[in-house]
């Protein structure tokens, strides 16, 4: 079976969107299965509200998105800072629902691609059930928000604090955790220490369950 690995995630971080392509990446290069769950910041809490921010907090802020804009710049990507702090629960939810209707990537590549082009309000039930749909999924989210699928998110989001998840993007193998893209190489490091397949054809094969010999792909797990 395919090695489990979390990925704690949220759309207004500008650092797990520019992780998302390494993301993908690493789940086409190793027998992995990456399920992303989402993480919603509470971004006031540790970058303050806008109104409350000092000269301290501004310089913290105007860099991480200069930093965040490094990495977009080397992949093509428009990354345009946000005009207020969004709290993204509906979004967020939204991941869920795109999981259960079998549209996650499309609806997670507009999320991020829209949100940093300022094209999509997180907190608007309307605008995320629009996105939704045009992913793919059935009309039918507000509900889901309402119901089951806020509830999920909030179980999610104390289960991560529980594991000791406080950013994003934080990945999550054999409850070691990985915090930010530019740790991604030592995750990778620690699945070819645990012998999990990095050949992409093996990779491929464990996902869809071949039943290939497992001596053929792994390397002494």
């Amino acid at each position: 079976m395919p090695a489990e690995v979390l990925l704690w995630s949220d759309y207004v971080s500008p650092y797990a969107f520019v992780a998302k392509a390494e993301a993908y990446r690493l789940e086409a290069d190793y027998a992995i299965a990456l399920t992303w769950r989402p993480y919603t910041l509470d971004v006031a809490s540790y970058m303050g509200s806008v109104a409350e921010r000092d000269p301290h907090h501004w310089r913290r802020v105007r860099y991480s998105y200069m930093d965040a804009r490094r990495f977009a710049n080397k992949q093509g990507l428009t990354l345009m800072g946000p005009k207020k702090v969004y709290y993204t629960r509906p979004a967020n939810a939204g991941m869920l629902y795109a999981q259960r209707h079998g549209v996650f990537r499309r609806y997670n590549d507009l999320a991020f691609d829209r949100f940093w082009r300022r094209e999509f309000d997180p907190e608007d039930v309307a605008a995320v059930e629009a996105l939704l749909i045009e992913a793919g999924a059935s009309p039918g989210f507000p509900d889901f928000l309402i119901g089951e699928g806020g509830t999920e998110h909030d179980r999610l989001r104390n289960e991560a604090e529980a594991s000791g998840v406080f950013g994003v993007p934080t990945f999550a193998f054999e409850n070691e955790l990985f915090w930010g893209g530019d740790r991604i190489g030592l995750l990778r490091e620690r699945l070819d220490e645990k012998g999990v397949p990095s050949d992409p054809a093996c990779a491929r094969r464990a996902r869809a369950g071949s039943s290939r010999p497992r001596a053929a792909c792994w390397r002494g797990r």
